[in-house]
């Protein structure tokens, strides 16, 4: 029988685990129901194959707080309203050096982590992707629009961002995570944000510069319908995709078909399930997936999204405990 780290490793590989690896990137919500307090420890207690590798914001930080943060993303009571990059001053002044990574991490943590978990997979995954981090800095509106009237601007500002994303995913690296998710939300529920020939101008380069400057597997996260973009997510070199929005249109079938064997696909389980309290929909929701996955060796159980707050507590339970039907 594999352990957690083998199992995840062999779908990884396209090899045939022992059973399919569970991987729910992030567990936001940690419900008193499951009688579970250590957002980290929940990982392993609730039977994922892999534990998400511990970070903190930094307490000037105003990220997910209030008001403007150190790249220039506008808050609101935790929610994002909007970005304020406009020229390159602001780009400079809101662009920390990549030398700040280090303050994302708190090495004994990390290590108490793995001491404590040493045969799962040590995982490490946030949304700081160059595409994201971008237009989140600018606002929508301003990103999009200067993406065509000004694309030199727009490509100082994902350079920028890229050079982060490889700081911060080579310290975590440094501390010791096997596998980074990178979590770059490119569409919406019918394609992608920017079509893939602008996607492929615009963007593919950057993802590429973050898979080749990594030495561990890197799997590409985005909500919504990424279809028309996973041709380059196998030329940018990504080991996976996470998400696979099946209320998207995302179709785990055709996309086993398309790209099983150079993709690993992590996902596909519709969070809407979760936010009902039908426990036989969330057994078949599972069913579904792990049937339509049987054709690859490289799928790893996931929700399309996160576990997050407002589901119901039961359904999420019943997710987390339920097998399949050959392992109930």
């Amino acid at each position: 029988m594999m352990n957690s780290r083998e199992r995840v490793w062999a779908a990884l590989h396209h090899q045939k685990p022992d059973r399919v690896p569970r991987f729910e990137v992030w567990i936001d919500t940690i419900f008193p129901e499951q009688g579970i307090s250590d957002p980290i420890a929940a990982y392993a207690q609730l039977g994922q194959d892999g534990v998400i590798m511990p970070s903190q914001i930094p307490a000037e930080s105003n990220a997910w707080r209030d008001g403007i943060d150190e790249w220039g993303r506008v808050w609101q009571n935790g929610t994002y309203r909007g970005g304020v990059v406009e020229n390159d001053r602001d780009l400079v002044r809101y662009s920390p050096p990549p030398g700040d990574a280090v303050r994302l991490f708190d090495p004994d943590a990390v290590r108490r982590v793995r001491d404590r978990y040493p045969d799962h997979c040590l995982f490490y995954g946030t949304h700081a992707g160059p595409f994201t981090a971008a237009y989140m800095a600018m606002g929508f509106d301003r990103f999009f629009v200067r993406l065509v009237d000004d694309p030199a601007f727009v490509h100082r500002l994902l350079e920028q961002r890229t050079e982060w994303c490889i700081a911060l995913f080579n310290r975590a690296v440094e501390l010791g995570a096997e596998v980074i998710v990178v979590g770059d939300d490119a569409a919406h529920h019918h394609g992608s944000m920017i079509s893939p020939a602008m996607w492929r101008e615009h963007v593919l380069n950057y993802h590429k510069a973050v898979v080749d400057a990594l030495p561990v597997p890197v799997i590409w996260h985005s909500d919504g319908n990424v279809d028309g973009l996973l041709p380059m997510a196998v030329e940018a070199g990504f080991t996976g995709v996470h998400g696979l929005e099946p209320a998207a249109g995302m179709d785990l079938a055709a996309t086993v078909e398309h790209y099983g064997h150079e993709l690993v696909l992590v996902g596909n389980v519709d969070v809407g399930v979760l936010l009902q309290d039908d426990l036989n929909a969330v057994r078949r929701e599972i069913d579904r997936c792990l049937d339509v996955s049987a054709q690859t060796a490289g799928y790893m159980l996931s929700t399309c999204n996160s576990i997050f707050e407002g589901m119901h507590p039961e359904s999420v339970a019943e997710f987390f405990r339920y097998g399949g039907t050959e392992n109930p």
